[in-house]
């Protein structure tokens, strides 16, 4: 009996300790002959929605979404070139050429009706599709915590300086990257999880992804091209970026949390209730009237 009991309290702790995802995992080869890595969960008839990880993350990062909206929608979860098990690559690792990668992968899949939700750098990533492919496949889009003007002397020079500590000492800079995400308390080995994810990413192709991301600067004309319903979602400390994109575009919605960057790790069961909201409160068609 002790045994029994011991052996199922192990079995708890593995499932607890490390990201579980309930999908399929799968491959697709780009245009430029680049292996790309997606999850793939729920129902094909379902309505869906592409999920887009931030700088160096992996895409199981959103296993809370991934495993609880696939029982309501199509949940597709990209490892962006270069990211978690996607193919390394010193090709294309900048926005324009992501937003071709997401279509791709929408092509690939037969897809044509999807909420984009890009979290981090996958907010210009999003805003890159919507500026180089259209938005006549989407419902609608989702920006988690990311900013939306890199304009400012001050984050040029904020971010130049992350980057050199990046450069210095890799493996130091993303123990404190990663644990600084979350509010909440994660286990080690969740954090070693993601941490080894993060760290597949060539430390030469992850600087240059984000000085092109630098090299957007302000973004925010491409709010302009969104006929889209739009939801920003944001920790206290992005209210600026909140301010801004309704500035830009008074109709998009948007929700604060109380949580660390990973909101939707932080508090997954809020996050998915206001994302599964909002789509359900979409047009079924991109086509349709808002």
């Amino acid at each position: 009996m002790r045994t029994t009991l011991l052996f199922i309290c192990l079995a708890l702790f593995a499932t607890s300790a490390t990201a579980a995802v309930r999908a399929k995992s799968e491959t697709f080869l780009t245009s430029d002959n680049v292996t790309l890595h997606y999850f793939d969960a729920g129902s094909p008839q379902s309505p869906a929605i592409v999920l887009i990880p931030g700088w160096t993350m992996p895409a199981d990062i959103f296993e809370p979404q991934i495993n609880v909206l696939s029982a309501h929608f199509h949940v597709i979860a990209l490892d962006p070139r270069s990211q978690g098990d996607s193919q390394k690559t010193p090709e294309g690792n900048y926005p324009e050429r992501h937003a071709h990668d997401i279509d791709e992968l929408l092509q690939h899949l037969n897809v044509t009706s999807a909420v984009l939700l890009g979290w981090s750098n996958g907010v210009p990533d999003v805003l890159s599709y919507v500026a180089k492919v259209g938005t006549a496949k989407l419902r609608g889009v989702i920006l988690v915590d990311g900013f939306l003007d890199f304009s400012s002397p001050q984050m040029q020079k904020g971010l130049a300086g992350m980057l050199n500590l990046f450069q210095i000492d890799r493996p130091k800079f993303t123990d404190t990257f990663v644990r600084n995400m979350y509010a909440t308390k994660q286990t080690d080995e969740y954090i070693q999880h993601v941490k080894e994810a993060s760290l597949k990413t060539p430390t030469n192709t992850a600087a240059v992804e984000m000085f092109n991301v630098l090299s957007l600067g302000d973004v925010t004309p491409i709010l302009a091209k969104l006929d889209k319903p739009v939801l920003y979602i944001y920790e206290p400390q992005l209210e600026s970026q909140a301010k801004l994109i309704q500035s830009k575009l008074p109709s998009a919605r948007t929700e604060v949390f109380k949580a660390g960057h990973a909101i939707f790790v932080d508090d997954p069961d809020h996050f998915n209730k206001v994302v599964a909201d909002f789509i359900n409160s979409l047009p079924t068609s991109p086509n349709q009237p808002n």
